[in-house]
């Protein structure tokens, strides 16, 4: 019997998945966005979020620190590890799982749910990123927010950079080359590690989205997004901005399309 192979997601999340990408996760840089998702949450401390996917933890233990019962939620059990490893306590706490299917019992538990850092649009079947969406909406208490973060496609493309490199730690080079299938908006990203342990290549793939296709699968289950920001900027969403911050609220009297459905 041959073994299927799995998706990319499943085992990317590793040592070089943190080493790649070590120039940007800086604690400076950290709690700069936190104390921006603060600003536009406008929760009391004491509020409850669901970080999903937390990775390493880097923005769920700030929100701990700032006051805010934080749940981190990720499939990578090397992520959650070193997640654990800054601590944990009665206001946070991490939990592996599938972003699909979160736990039955976390309906309506939650003020707040962040999907941060283009951690958006990686199954292979696109009804799956609709799935999430709908598991979002219904951990989220009424009057709930959605902080949504990740790449613009209109951004993006406009602004499309097929290669690039750079250096990461003290002698690793880090290379990118990218594909971008306009039909099933999809983009590939191919990246070269090279440095003492050798060489290594990886490959991972991400559905790109508008804020207008954002907005539309939120509506489909009841969340209504209400302020689209250039990224982490306070200043609006503009064509060329290649990520985007949208703000989505559930609120009481919307009924998701998904109920009317049945």
């Amino acid at each position: 019997m041959v073994k299927k192979k799995g998706e990319w997601w499943e085992s990317h999340f590793d040592s070089h998945y943190l080493l790649e990408y070590e120039p940007i996760f800086s604690p400076g840089r950290d709690r700069s966005e936190v104390a921006r998702m603060i600003e536009v949450l406008g929760l009391p401390a004491g509020s409850a979020v669901l970080d999903v996917p937390c990775g390493q933890g880097r923005h769920a233990h700030l929100l701990s620190e700032a006051g805010f019962a934080v749940q981190g939620l990720d499939y990578s059990t090397f992520l959650l590890a070193r997640a654990r490893e800054r601590g944990t306590s009665a206001r946070l706490r991490y939990k592996r799982g599938d972003m699909r299917r979160l736990p039955a019992d976390w309906t309506g538990r939650f003020d707040a749910v962040l999907n941060l850092f283009t951690s958006f649009g990686f199954f292979l079947d696109p009804a799956d990123d609709a799935r999430v969406i709908g598991e979002f909406a219904r951990v989220l208490r009424p009057g709930g927010i959605l902080l949504w973060h990740g790449a613009s496609r209109d951004g993006v493309m406009a602004r499309f950079l097929s290669r690039d490199w750079w250096q990461s730690g003290e002698h690793t080079l880090i290379a990118h080359e990218r594909s971008f299938d306009p039909l099933s908006g999809v983009l590939t990203i191919r990246s070269l590690h090279r440095g003492d342990d050798g060489e290594s290549t990886k490959e991972h793939r991400i559905r790109l989205y508008t804020a207008t296709r954002i907005a539309d699968l939120c509506a489909q289950y009841g969340l209504v997004v209400e302020q689209a920001h250039d990224g982490w900027r306070n200043r609006p969403l503009r064509r060329r901005s290649s990520e985007m911050l949208l703000v989505a609220g559930k609120h009481p009297k919307v009924v998701s399309r998904n109920r009317l459905k049945r």
